[in-house]
């Protein structure tokens, strides 16, 4: 047998994949607050993003690869883990068990959805095709003015908080999981990578709130 089709291999994947799309998130939420800086600092912090567009959509589909990948273990592994105890303990005692543990595969599914969802909004304009006529003063696509109309409005708001919330949830238990699966954990270090993956979910969730909430409140864009 293949080595990705062992369970072991499953679960390299997913760790592998997981850490990669980690360190992505917390680009992503960096590069976000840029709109700090107003129009001018995340418009520009855009536009040299796509001075090289090869390797632009180079690393979109490499991250694509690793979404899919993720999601297709992450589903897989679960339904082994169903199919090989169907039968649940009439009672279930796991003192170690979080509710962030237990929703892992639900809060991955509901972050897939949105993530397609994303990319419809704010790279697609499928929404929103006005979007796509957006410039600033120097030619430049104007991110800051997509951003501000958005977050405008209550129902995307919302969306995205929501969202923020449930990526909390599985990075709190997905990052020191995705170090368990490499096998990079023992009884010393498994209490040090939880506290600090618990650490690093909380700055990204919140890293990632700052923009929809105070756009809403005209704290940006006002």
């Amino acid at each position: 047998m293949r080595w990705y089709k062992t369970s072991l291999g499953k679960k390299y994947i997913m760790g592998l994949t997981g850490l990669a799309m980690v360190g992505f998130v917390v680009a992503h939420m960096l590069g976000n607050l840029s709109i700090f800086g107003g129009a001018e600092g995340i418009n520009s912090y855009a536009e040299h993003l796509r001075a090289f567009p090869p390797l632009l959509w180079a690393f979109r589909g490499a991250m694509l690869v690793f979404f899919i990948l993720h999601i297709w273990m992450g589903i897989t592994l679960y339904l082994e883990n169903k199919s090989a105890r169907p039968e649940q303990y009439a009672m279930k005692k796991n003192e170690r068990t979080t509710f962030s543990a237990e929703t892992m595969i639900w809060t991955g599914v509901i972050l897939g959805v949105f993530v397609i969802y994303h990319l419809l909004h704010f790279t697609i304009h499928a929404f929103n095709p006005e979007f796509n006529q957006m410039a600033d003063e120097i030619g430049r696509f104007d991110v800051f003015r997509m951003m501000t109309t958005s977050f405008d409005g209550l129902v995307v708001t919302v969306v995205y908080v929501a969202a923020m919330i449930v990526l909390l949830l599985h990075l709190r238990h997905g990052i020191q999981s995705f170090f368990q699966s490499l096998g990079l954990t023992n009884d010393a270090t498994l209490p040090k990578l939880t506290t600090g993956g618990r650490w690093v979910a909380g700055l990204v969730a919140i890293g990632f709130l700052f923009t929809p909430i105070l756009i809403f409140f005209n704290v940006i864009g006002g």
